[in-house]
């Protein structure tokens, strides 16, 4: 049964009824004095206890995607650094394996051509031989048949840590969003492709090239743009500004970073509640192993002070209540207006937390700036 399955949710919530129901039930016969009838009494409310504590840890991890099975809460996950052999030909073989395909739910009908695509794939880098799983949106005019000559631009979604990409389909609506945009006009058909930054569970690599470690930054910079444009109807060559990058949270960070260490292949970068450097706790663990250059390019304030300033637009999120990046946030601008290279945009709420709901409230927005900066198609 899955961790976030409702049947899981609904087991709990039973099971913590029934413990409470049980402690009522047994309480007199445990009234009198003695070990046994206080270690009862301390057994049952410890278990009743518990049972809530579980059924509320199950409803927050649904409604926000922290994990999305037992073996990522438990960090027992072991597919990661797979080596595939690359022959081509096979329906699955190649950078990007097709697992499983469905429509975008709540747009009407059921082809590709009315409704758009989601695609389930494994993501496989060819240069730094990480896999990780991811999905993949196909606007309807993909499949249209005035639209076959045509490429499309791409914008990379990236969830938070730990997140999931499901949550990137269901929590935050992407791909719903994107086509409720289109259908309105107010951005083109676009590709989405979502997935964690997470790519070598369950260390939060902050999109870092780890020495002697995972290579997530050239994942992201290199093997995913080349599996994408191998795979799908884009922009075929990379510094065409036909690549966007956008993430919440610890993706926020990466998509920054990514763009303005790589604006040849990100000609957008959004950042929604990002932080500006990466973290060392026990999540990330030493992900610079004593390179002093390594975490200077990581920390972006250093970046903007000692690298030239990258050709490429970001855009950042935070609120005036709520958001502990708000005063960052603010700086950051200031940082990047002072290189009159780097664009930079933002959207300040006047209060939101640092949630699914607040970035909800963001996405058709940043959508829509991105789009504007990946050029026609």
């Amino acid at each position: 049964m899955g961790l976030t399955s409702n049947k899981m949710l609904a087991l709990a919530m039973l099971f913590a009824a029934l413990l409470f129901v049980g402690t009522v039930w047994l309480w007199p016969r445990l009234a009198r004095r003695g070990w046994r009838a206080v270690s009862g009494r301390v057994g049952l409310l410890l278990a009743t206890q518990l049972a809530l504590f579980a059924c509320v840890g199950i409803a927050v991890n649904q409604a926000f995607g922290f994990y999305a099975s037992w073996g990522d809460l438990l960090g027992t996950e072991t597919d990661q650094g797979v080596v595939v052999d690359h022959t081509l030909g096979g329906p699955h073989s190649g950078p990007v394996r097709l697992v499983s395909t469905s429509e975008v739910h709540g747009m009407g009908g059921s082809l590709p051509r009315t409704a758009g695509q989601l695609q389930q794939v494994d993501i496989v880098g060819r240069t730094t031989h990480i896999a990780t799983p991811a999905y993949v949106y196909l606007p309807p005019e993909y499949f249209q048949p005035q639209y076959r000559t045509r490429t499309f631009p791409v914008t990379v979604v990236l969830s938070g840590y730990p997140g999931t990409a499901l949550a990137l389909v269901d929590k935050l609506h992407y791909p719903r969003t994107a086509q409720h945009l289109v259908k309105a006009g107010q951005m083109r058909p676009m590709i989405l492709v979502m997935l964690r930054p997470t790519v070598a569970p369950p260390r939060d690599t902050e999109c870092v090239d780890v020495p002697h470690g995972p290579q997530t930054e050239t994942f992201f910079a290199k093997d995913l743009p080349d599996a994408v444009r191998a795979h799908y109807r884009v922009g075929g060559r990379p510094g065409l500004g036909r690549m966007g990058i956008v993430g919440d949270s610890t993706g926020g960070y990466c998509a920054l970073k990514l763009a303005m260490h790589h604006p040849d292949v990100y000609a957008a970068g959004a950042g929604l509640s990002p932080s500006y450097k990466a973290p060392l706790d026990p999540t990330t663990g030493d992900l610079f192993q004593g390179d002093q250059k390594l975490k200077n390019r990581a920390n972006l304030w250093w970046f903007l002070g000692h690298e030239p300033a990258p050709n490429t637009s970001l855009l950042v999120s935070s609120s005036k209540i709520g958001e502990k990046n708000y005063k960052d946030t603010l700086k950051f601008i200031t940082r990047v207006q002072a290189t009159n290279v780097t664009r930079i945009s933002s959207i300040i709420l006047d209060s939101g937390g640092h949630n699914f709901n607040t970035w909800r409230r963001e996405i058709p927005a940043t959508l829509q700036w991105i789009s504007d900066r990946l050029g026609d198609h």
